[in-house]
């Protein structure tokens, strides 16, 4: 199939267009971690059959794909013709054009996001607290808060001693059950800076009448003063009873009209979805747990604080129209008057929230046509303890590989196993896990297109193995692919504080070069009306 191209320079005046366009990079995170286009989104080719669905939803918009020359591209542009998406085109010369073009390549990831923070802090004079002051006043006894703004799994893996788990949205819904004195000092922290300074502007914005600060640089700013984490905490904010529940929607109402938040019914966001040339996504900003509970079909979880944080986790296609979904419209609120800040300018909250809509319960279904294009032999963990002579490959991330795989497994990346697996591909049977079995499928897939039927999937993948009581180890040896896959953290694997200085300056330096690129700007709301007896730093 032929398929056409874009160069770079078309595709920096469509990227400032201001119409809806999905620029999607191939590579594996680590790869597209080391240089990326601004606004490209990544969605890996290991898991692309996977993701593109929920990510771009409407079949005739513009969609460019990229990668760095490693042939990734031809194959997903034949998946999305196959599946009847219209307007595809490759980026000719790939990454390395948009750099030879003039066009300026950024590292890490989530970088609009992490950007915006940065700007954030600047504009509106987010107060801070360095972690040598913060560790002084919780020596002294002073009255303070620390309200981690992170998802439960990083805060249980790493948090400020004596930090409660209040991630992002959760903040103004919660933090009046939490800090009803209104001399309590409130920090807000995450693991680096953006979470924190968000987090903390939000409770100012909403006008909460405590000292607000958010915690200079995270965890990894109290780690590089020489201060221990602590690991394992559960402490979760409780649920807003009816006063600080009350206060929470008024608050979030009126930082909602201040940044241009538009309230719509469900009548005019059904008519929205039913438009064939726009993109409506319907995004439920509560807990996962409260998602599960009950939520409308064809909603997806986006948790509020991740969504601002990770905009481009959740939503595949630029300039698209962006419909937030909660119970009292408090999450929503916060959160969409953070995304039209961000640059978002067609975002609205559903009036009333979830209401009687909500009656799809358990996660959202996805629905991958592609597992069922082609039988894969499986086999059950049983039958897998009592081989003798097979070798199991697992296609888990992998820092998941590292944390927990079935004995003797070894790593592998599904979007180069041909090429990586080949010198057992035709000595020995192999066992194709992952935490996520899909992924063992679809790579059992791609090798009998290849012509190698040697392969059996393990049934439930390594979860399954695990319950049949099959030997786990850790850490990662004789891996047939590179690491390549996950963009690590500076504490991901060993706490590395050299790593997080970096990060740390990484973030700082984000705006200018943001600004210098072109293709996102930040609209100029007006600085905050409320004032935050916190002062300008607490250091």
């Amino acid at each position: 199939m032929s398929v056409k191209t874009i160069d770079a320079h078309s595709l920096h005046a469509a990227l400032r267009s201001g119409r809806e366009i999905a620029l999607i990079d191939l590579r594996e995170q680590g790869s597209f971690g080391a240089r990326h286009i601004l606004r490209a989104v990544n969605m890996p080719r290991s898991r692309f059959e996977l993701l593109y669905r929920r990510m771009i939803p409407r079949k005739t918009v513009q969609i460019v794909l990229c990668d760095a020359g490693e042939g990734l591209v031809a194959s997903v542009a034949d998946i999305l013709a196959f599946a009847g998406w219209k307007d595809v085109a490759i980026l000719d010369g790939g990454v390395d054009a948009w750099e030879a073009a003039g066009f300026p390549l950024f590292s890490g990831v989530n970088v609009p996001s992490k950007a915006f923070g940065e700007y954030v802090e600047a504009k509106f004079g987010t107060p801070h607290i360095s972690a040598q002051r913060l560790h002084q006043m919780q020596q002294s006894g002073e009255d303070i808060v620390i309200l981690d703004s992170r998802p439960f799994t990083e805060f249980n893996a790493l948090s400020i001693p004596g930090g409660i788990d209040v991630p992002g949205a959760e903040l103004v819904h919660r933090v009046k059950t939490i800090a009803p004195n209104p001399q309590t000092t409130i920090v807000v922290n995450c693991a680096g800076r953006t979470r924190s300074i968000i987090g903390a502007q939000s409770l100012i914005n909403a006008g909460v009448p405590n000292p607000v600060v958010a915690l200079e640089n995270g965890t990894m700013g109290w780690m590089l003063a020489g201060l221990e984490c602590a690991k394992g905490n559960t402490e979760l904010a409780p649920p807003p009873d009816k006063v600080a529940n009350d206060w929470a929607m008024s608050a979030a109402q009126q930082v909602g009209t201040r940044f241009g938040v538009q309230r719509m019914d469900w009548d005019a966001v059904s008519q929205w979805r039913g438009q064939e040339d726009r993109t409506t996504y319907l995004l439920d900003v509560r807990t996962a747990e409260e998602f599960q509970a009950g939520h409308i079909p064809c909603s997806h979880h986006a948790p509020g604080g991740q969504l601002v944080q990770a905009t481009d986790e959740f939503v595949g296609i630029l300039n698209s129209r962006l419909v937030l979904i909660d119970d009292t419209e408090t999450r929503a609120m916060m959160t969409a008057a953070w995304l039209r800040q961000l640059g978002w300018q067609d975002v609205s909250v559903l009036k009333g929230g979830i209401g009687t809509h909500g009656v799809q319960t358990g996660p959202a279904p996805e629905a991958v046509f592609e597992l069922d294009l082609m039988p894969v032999s499986h086999i059950s963990a049983q039958d897998a303890l009592a081989l003798d002579d097979a070798l199991m490959i697992d296609f888990s991330s992998s820092l998941s590989h590292r944390k927990g795989h079935p004995k003797g497994a070894r790593f592998a990346i599904r979007a180069r196993a041909l090429e990586d697996l080949k010198s057992v591909l035709c000595s020995r049977l192999l066992v194709f896990t992952a935490r996520d079995p899909r992924i063992a499928t679809l790579a059992a897939q791609d090798m009998m297109r290849a012509g190698v039927h040697r392969i059996r999937v393990l049934i439930g993948g390594t979860i399954a193995w695990e319950q049949a009581g099959g030997p786990m180890e850790s850490g990662i040896d004789a891996a047939f692919s590179a690491e390549d896959d996950v963009f690590h953290k500076p504490y991901d694997i060993t706490i590395d504080k050299t790593a997080m200085q970096r990060y740390i300056d990484w973030e700082l330096a984000l705006v200018p070069q943001v600004k210098r690129e072109g293709t996102l700007t930040f609209p100029d709301f007006p600085a905050s009306v409320h004032t935050n007896n916190a002062g300008q730093h607490a250091d």
